[in-house]
């Protein structure tokens, strides 16, 4: 009897899409969750000033009976919290002002758009837990949840996701020119962990330093590198260095790839 395939685990930090496949996606903290929110309510807030001020002139020149004032009142509470909310993320995916602020927007808990459904719900469990307790449950709900997810988004099945990401570093820089040939025979592996990562570090960090410094840190640390390099070849430190770093990095790098192979070749089809 062939043995049952092994079941697969989705982490609290991936999210699952329809074709089963788990993407590892970042959402936003507990914190900047907050701040977006209190953009959005101050912005309702304002909104609802806004509307009061003009209806009072309105009411002070006679353009507008008394008797009006009571249902204009519960209109723009229900437009302002329920409304508005499901409008801007049904219009523009999941964003509002505040999450525009924090980079954040919110998604179905597949990673897709959220449509007028998700929306609603959220905006209607919004009214109790961010206006009517003025954000305390949300804060508790969200404290106690992996993805910070108020009650809104677990009745609606959605999270606030990361938009914002750090850029990527730029590339390393590939083995200098002037040693190409020499990349391809030398013998870098006899040097110390500690070695290698102060080279790599200089490599990374080389291009911002000043000229002199460059120079001086390289000189040192070529004088370190070279007692563990063959053959040593006829360049100046900088380039060694650079030689160095990328010989390592390619070989460590093509041996991870051959690790990999190995072990796909070694593992029984499911």
């Amino acid at each position: 009897m062939a043995p049952a395939p092994a079941a697969s685990t989705i982490a609290q930090d991936e999210t699952l899409t329809g074709e089963a496949v788990a993407l590892d996606v970042q959402s936003v903290g507990f914190f900047l969750r907050g701040v977006g929110a209190l953009i959005d309510v101050v912005v309702g807030v304002a909104l609802l000033l806004l509307v009061a001020a003009v209806a009072s002139w309105l009411g002070s020149i006679g353009a507008l009976p008394p008797e009006a004032f009571p249902p204009i009142t519960i209109l723009m509470i229900v437009l302002v919290t329920v409304a508005v909310p499901t409008t801007v993320e049904t219009a523009i995916r999941g964003r509002s002002l505040g999450k525009l602020a924090v980079g954040g927007r919110i998604v179905r808990a597949d990673g897709g758009a959220i449509g007028f459904r998700q929306a609603f719900l959220r905006a209607l469990a919004g009214v109790l837990e961010l206006w009517f307790t003025l954000g305390a449950l949300a804060a508790v709900v969200g404290a106690f949840t992996p993805r910070a997810q108020r009650l809104g988004d677990l009745l609606a099945g959605t999270y606030s996701e990361r938009t914002r990401t750090r850029a990527l570093p730029p590339p390393a820089p590939g083995v200098p020119p002037a040693l190409t040939g020499w990349a391809a025979t030398a013998d870098v592996a006899r040097m110390p962990d500690r070695v290698a990562a102060r080279v790599a570090q200089f490599v990374r960090s080389a291009g911002g330093l000043d000229p002199a410094a460059r120079q001086r840190i390289a000189t040192t640390l070529a004088a370190e590198v070279r007692p563990f390099v063959s053959p040593v070849p006829a360049v100046d430190p900088d380039t060694l260095l650079h030689g160095v770093a990328a010989v390592r990095r390619d070989r460590e790098y093509r041996a991870l790839l051959e690790e990999d192979a190995r072990a796909a070749a070694l593992t029984p089809p499911l």
